[in-house]
């Protein structure tokens, strides 16, 4: 009798170790998942904030995102002016928030409400404009950027010598496709200011998870600006 509880004994002090490590792994293995849980909405958000020159939203930051005014604009013409066109015009300059453009490119199905400035909000709605470079219609680097698994999820498609335009209420601007580009996040070089017209697109490249910080981007030149 002594020596059936001694051997029990026995088994109960080997089979500690293995339940404690076994805990410790079923401990360390719920963590795992809950971070990978955690971290795949935290890499969707950091896409947004990743882009090269994205704008703060300019709202207060006490408010979170009710601060922000989207203004949508439907009524922005993109067809081809049937009366007589001028070389200038005014240019209207749009406020934060506001879509002031449509663009498109034919050859690569494209066609992306531009909204002026950048931020979460705009972005789920379609591609946005940097406050830092120029309005649509001055002279200078005009830089859009959306999403690639969005309203840019075609513009790999764009090729040297498709047509993109971009239409407003105030005139339609058109842009020949001039270089393909690939580059990092941290570069800069395509997204700085300019003295001649150029419009530089560009989004993310494709990835299964979590975020590319490498950019694809298409350089057009001005071909024409048409004011109404």
């Amino acid at each position: 009798m002594k020596g059936s509880k001694l051997e029990t004994k026995k088994k109960k002090a080997h089979l500690f170790p293995v339940c404690l490590l076994t805990g410790i792994f079923l401990l360390l293995l719920c963590t795992a998942v809950s971070a990978a849980l955690v971290m795949i909405p935290h890499d969707k958000v950091k896409g947004y904030l990743n882009i090269i020159f994205m704008d703060q939203m300019k709202i207060d930051p006490s408010l979170g995102t009710q601060g922000l005014v989207i203004k949508d604009n439907s009524d922005i013409p993109t067809d081809l002016p049937s009366g007589a066109m001028s070389d200038t015009g005014e240019i209207i300059r749009p406020s934060f928030g506001e879509q002031y453009a449509v663009l498109q490119c034919e050859a690569a199905s494209i066609s992306v409400p531009v909204y002026w400035g950048s931020g979460e909000e705009l972005l789920e709605r379609g591609a946005c404009q940097s406050t830092a470079s120029k309005v649509i219609g001055e002279t200078g680097n005009v830089v859009i950027d959306a999403h690639v698994n969005t309203y840019f999820a075609n513009l790999s498609n764009i090729r040297e010598g498709d047509e993109v335009v971009l239409f407003t209420k105030y005139g339609i601007f058109t842009y020949t496709a001039s270089e393909l580009v690939t580059f990092q996040n941290t570069d800069k070089q395509y997204v700085l200011p300019t003295e001649e017209d150029r419009l530089t697109l560009y989004t993310c490249e494709p990835q299964v998870l979590g975020t590319s910080t490498i950019r694809r981007g298409v350089l057009c030149t001005l071909k024409s600006k048409q004011f109404y």
